[in-house]
C-alpha cells in the first residue's frame, strides 16, 4: 500500500481547481518548490516531518495558493468594479422600491383594501424588492469581473473631474426662505381664489375643494402655514438646520398631512359635484382616482420634506 505524504495531500488539494492544461507542470514546480525550503529547514537541523509541516503551514490554503497560479478571484466583486456597484445599488435603492411601494400602495387602494391590509403587502414587497436589487446587482457584476480582459485595471465608468458633485452650500440663503414664503402665499391665495371664485370659467364658483372646509378647516391650514413661514424665518435666521427646528418641521407636516388625509377618506375634502359638474356621469369614479393619487401626493410631501429637513441637519450637525 502506497503511503501519501503531508506533501501529496498539499499538492493534490492545490491541483483539484487547476485547469488539467496546466496541472502536471504546476504541480512539478510546487512540489519541488516544497522540497527545496524543506530540504533548507533539514540543513538547518530541523526534523524532516517538523519542517515539512512548518512549510506547508507557511504556504497556507492550497485553494487560495492554486487562485494564484491561475489568477482567479476570491472574492464577488473586487476593487476594480465595486465603486460602479455600489453606486449603481445606491441609484436603485433610491428609484425602484419606491416605485414598487407606490405601485402596489395604488393597486390596494383602489381595490378597496384597508390600511392594515397594505402594509401587510407593501412590506414584504419591500423587503423582496431590496434582496433582489442587491442579488442581482452583484451577480451580474460578478460574471463581469470574471469575464473582462484579465489586465483590464480601469472601473467600467473611467472616473474624471466632470464627475464631481457640486459643493453643498453652507447654511440657508435668504433667497431659500423668500422662495418658502412666495410659495405659501401663492398657495394661501390659491386656496382662497379656488372657494369664492373657482378655476373653472364655464361654472364660476365651483371650487375644487369642499365648501364645507370654511371658515374653520381653512383658518386652521392657514395657521399651520404661518408657522411654516415663521420656521423658514428661524432657520434663515440660525444659518441652518437643526435637529430641533426639523423636529417642528416633521411635527408640521404631520399636523397638515394627517388631518388632510383623513377628509380625503371621509370624502370632505374635494368638492363631491366638481367632477360631476365638469365631466358627468363618470364623474364620481374620477374623483375616486383623483382621492388616491391626492392622498398619495400629500403623503410623499410630507415624507420628502421630513426626510429633507432631517438629512440637512444631520450634515449640518457633523459639520
Amino acid at each position: 500500500m502506497t503511503t501519501t505524504t503531508l506533501t501529496d495531500r498539499y499538492v493534490s488539494a492545490a491541483m483539484r481547481t487547476v485547469p488539467e492544461a496546466q496541472r502536471d507542470d504546476l504541480s512539478a514546480e510546487l512540489r519541488g518548490s516544497i522540497d527545496d525550503q524543506i530540504e533548507a529547514r533539514v540543513a538547518d537541523g530541523e526534523p524532516r516531518e517538523t519542517a515539512e509541516r512548518a512549510v506547508l503551514t507557511d504556504l497556507g490554503d492550497p485553494d487560495k495558493l492554486a487562485a494564484g497560479y491561475t489568477e482567479r478571484p476570491l472574492y464577488l466583486i473586487g476593487p476594480r468594479y465595486f465603486l460602479d456597484w455600489w453606486r449603481l445599488f445606491k441609484l436603485l435603492l433610491w428609484i425602484v422600491p419606491a416605485c414598487a411601494a407606490f405601485g402596489v400602495s395604488f393597486a390596494l387602494v383602489l381595490d378597496g383594501k384597508s390600511f392594515g391590509e397594505i402594509v401587510g403587502t407593501v412590506i414584504p414587497v419591500l423587503i423582496g424588492v431590496v434582496v433582489h436589487l442587491g442579488f442581482w446587482t452583484v451577480l451580474v457584476f460578478a460574471v463581469v469581473e470574471r469575464t473582462a480582459v484579465r489586465d483590464r485595471k480601469d472601473p467600467l465608468v473611467p472616473w474624471s473631474v466632470d464627475q464631481l458633485p457640486e459643493a453643498r452650500p453652507r447654511g440657508v440663503g435668504f433667497g431659500d426662505m423668500i422662495a418658502s414664503l412666495v410659495f405659501l402665499v401663492l398657495a394661501a391665495g390659491a386656496i382662497l381664489w379656488d372657494l369664492f371664485i373657482g378655476f373653472v370659467p364655464m361654472h364660476p364658483g365651483l371650487s375644487f375643494l369642499d365648501p364645507g372646509l370654511w371658515p374653520a378647516w381653512i383658518l386652521a391650514l392657514f395657521a399651520l402655514m404661518a408657522l411654516e413661514a415663521g420656521l423658514a424665518v428661524a432657520v434663515y435666521a440660525v444659518r441652518r438646520w437643526t435637529v430641533g427646528l426639523a423636529i417642528v418641521n416633521g411635527l408640521l407636516n404631520l399636523a397638515i398631512a394627517i388631518p388632510a388625509v383623513w377628509l380625503l377618506t371621509q370624502g370632505r375634502l374635494l368638492n363631491p359635484e366638481y367632477f360631476p359638474t365638469i365631466i358627468g356621469a363618470e364623474g364620481d369614479e374620477v374623483q375616486t382616482i383623483v382621492t388616491v393619487v391626492i392622498g398619495f401626493v400629500i403623503v410623499g410631501i410630507a415624507a420628502w420634506d421630513t426626510a429633507d429637513a432631517a438629512l440637512k441637519a444631520a450634515r449640518a450637525r457633523k459639520g
